[in-house]
């Protein structure tokens, strides 16, 4: 039984659960996961 994870969505999940358990947090958040998915994006990572 093999599971799967793309990476976006484990970042977009994380970063959810972060901005509703600390609302301050949301300009980081949001900052580090479109660096996160631009660096997906360049560099065609899978995970």
């Amino acid at each position: 039984m093999n599971i799967t994870i793309s990476l976006a969505p484990l970042i977009s999940l994380i970063a959810g659960i972060l901005i509703l358990v600390m609302p301050k947090l949301l300009n980081y958040i949001v900052a580090i996961y479109l660096i996160a998915i631009g660096l997906i994006g360049i560099f065609n990572l899978s995970l």
